[in-house]
């Protein structure tokens, strides 16, 4: 069993490495003790994202009931025959995730299934269950079952899921309509994004950076690091982003090039030395 379990979390280790190398590098920073159950929870979300963006020749809903239903008997019954599923039950247990986390990341993954456009309250329902609870299983995860710990760093979490999503919307705005049909942000019609909707987009993230970085100086010192650079990351893509046009914005995906990436990893390693924090 030792030996199954090794390349359960091995292969959500994988995943993390092939989709991500922001979050990868974010995750190498985290003491080690976190970063199987890290890996776990990327790679449970990745899978559930990947079967409503991309698998556009399957039974994309079919597809989801059957993950969702697997889930849920892999979390009941301690074991799973996928991968994906069993190191990430592993760690829902451990650490007692609620399962009102799961049940809204669901949900929100079924949403992209057949919702293009949001009312405010839909849109901060999606990013709640897409993008918050996410956060909120990993400070799970780096409070170690310190209650009172996890509810004062509870809010910040969430904005800075919230932050991370909105980013990523924006990045993505052409491929999300092109490819999906899909508009995120309320009362914005692609085809007339202008500045004005692009500054009032920026003023919600820029808040929500903002809450967030009061949560991330007070986390356990073994995950603050990590947090940290996935923060001036995310700080730096939306820095990018602002000083684009929306044209620019309606017509390119944005991204930091991985040398720029390993840039800021030891200039963040070397600020968060020096922080009294």
């Amino acid at each position: 069993m030792q030996l199954y379990e090794k390349t359960t979390f091995g292969c959500s280790e994988l995943i993390t490495k092939h989709y991500s190398t922001s979050f990868t590098m974010g995750i190498k920073t985290l003491h080690k003790k976190y970063h199987q159950a890290i890996y776990a929870i990327y790679g449970f979300v990745r899978y559930a994202d990947e079967i409503v963006d991309t698998f556009h020749t399957h039974d994309k809903a079919k597809l989801l009931n059957r993950f969702k239903k697997d889930t849920y008997e892999a979390i009941e019954e301690k074991i799973s025959l996928n991968p994906v599923l069993h190191s990430f039950q592993k760690i829902v247990n451990e650490y007692k995730i609620e399962h009102e986390l799961i049940e809204a990341f669901l949900y929100s993954m079924e949403l992209d299934l057949h919702k293009a456009n949001y009312s405010q309250e839909g849109y901060e329902e999606y990013i709640y269950g897409s993008a918050e609870v996410v956060g909120l299983m990993c400070l799970r995860v780096f409070c170690e079952g310190n209650e009172d710990e996890y509810q004062n760093l509870k809010a910040p979490a969430k904005s800075l899921g919230a932050a991370f999503q909105k980013v990523n919307f924006l990045r993505d705005m052409k491929s999300d309509f092109d490819e999906r049909g899909r508009v995120y942000f309320p009362k914005i019609d692609f085809n007339q994004f202008d500045e004005t909707a692009k500054k009032q987009v920026e003023a919600d993230i820029e808040k929500d950076f903002q809450d967030a970085y009061k949560g991330i100086i007070k986390l356990p010192k073994g995950a603050r690091m990590g947090v940290y650079l996935a923060f001036i990351y995310y700080k730096k893509l939306f820095q990018k982003i602002k000083k684009l046009s929306p044209k620019v914005i309606l017509n390119e995906r944005i991204r930091i090039p991985d040398s720029r990436k390993f840039t800021l990893l030891l200039q963040t390693y070397f600020n968060y030395k020096l922080q009294s924090w």
